[in-house]
């Protein structure tokens, strides 16, 4: 364990060295360390995955239905979003402003793929939360995918699990379903948005 804490110091170090003039001779590397650098640029490197959630970059116009009770009508607002890639092309923001409960919303949401999981993960944080949801899942290469989350619920205090799945009907239109478990503990939808991209 220390061992492996040193090597990776020792690669980080020698990462960090390409600011030394031309000049110098760059530090040697045992054939360890430089194992170890390539399985890093390897997990950095963006890749088909990353190239998939690029496609989706644009703003949309939502239309965001809430099921607040299990056979309950569903409330409807209206909202929109903006998609962008950052990081160098490594992570996908989406920023929503809508309208939740009669209430101006807004939200953040990061989304990428893991080279090292080997699977697509996601954040959320909003205006009616100071907490955080983290979900990870699989999507094939239509990003139809599912994903499961977790989160602290604001009554029970305890992690609360949810199921989201999302599909594309065109090339510009997303379905988003969410998931949770109802009062019998069983799972209900709770929310579907659908993101239309403008031209």
């Amino acid at each position: 364990m220390h061992r492996t804490t040193l090597l990776t110091s020792a690669v980080s170090a020698l990462l960090l060295a390409g600011s030394a003039t031309a000049q110098d001779k760059p530090p040697a590397m045992t054939p360890e360390m430089q194992a170890m650098m390539e399985a890093y640029q390897k997990a950095g490197t963006p890749g088909i995955e990353h190239g998939r959630l690029a496609s989706m970059a644009g703003t949309y116009d939502l239309v965001v239905k809430s099921w607040y009770a299990p056979g309950a009508p569903p409330s409807t607002d209206g909202g929109t979003a903006t998609r962008k890639m950052i990081l160098g092309n490594r992570v996908m923001l989406e920023e929503v402003t809508s309208q939740m409960m009669g209430q101006p919303f807004s939200g953040r949401g990061l989304h990428g793929f893991d080279n090292v999981t080997g699977k697509y993960w996601g954040t959320w944080n909003d205006s009616m939360s100071t907490g955080l949801m983290v979900s990870e899942g699989a999507c094939d290469a239509q990003l139809s995918c599912t994903y499961t989350g977790t989160h602290h619920d604001a009554v029970t205090k305890k992690p609360q699990s949810s199921r989201m799945t999302t599909r594309w009907t065109d090339k510009n239109t997303e379905i988003l379903e969410m998931f949770g478990p109802g009062p019998d503990g069983k799972e209900t939808k709770m929310m579907e948005i659908t993101y239309k991209r403008r031209p």
